[in-house]
């Protein structure tokens, strides 16, 4: 009886460590696909936030930076016209200078 026994002792490790070697080999072609945590996902969740943040506050300053660049032509315009009447007699002349000025400058878009 011993030798029957000792037969299906060395079939059974056989088959728990072929087992394992199997268990280890499907757990390495597993393991690579990355894993997503909730941590994760909040931290990229909030980086994205605070990038729409920016690109809005980005946003609003290049409006501002365009209202500001209009008013200085017109002041500009004006400054210049203003120039002119003092220089020439005929302010009649002038003014409509001025408004062709006016209609022949490009508006920016925002």
């Amino acid at each position: 009886m011993p030798r029957p026994l000792l037969l299906v002792f060395l079939v059974l490790v056989i088959v728990f460590t072929s087992q394992f070697e199997w268990k280890q080999q499907f757990g390495e072609e597993i393991e690579p696909t990355p894993t997503v945590s909730l941590k994760d996902l909040y931290v990229s969740n909030r980086q994205d936030s605070v990038k729409e943040k920016i690109i809005l506050s980005q946003e609003r300053n290049i409006q501002k930076l365009n209202e500001q660049v209009r008013n200085l032509q017109d002041q500009l315009l004006h400054c210049k016209v203003e120039n002119e009447v003092t220089n020439r007699s005929g302010s009649a002349f002038a003014l409509t200078e001025y408004l062709t000025e006016l209609e022949q400058q490009p508006m920016l878009d925002d």
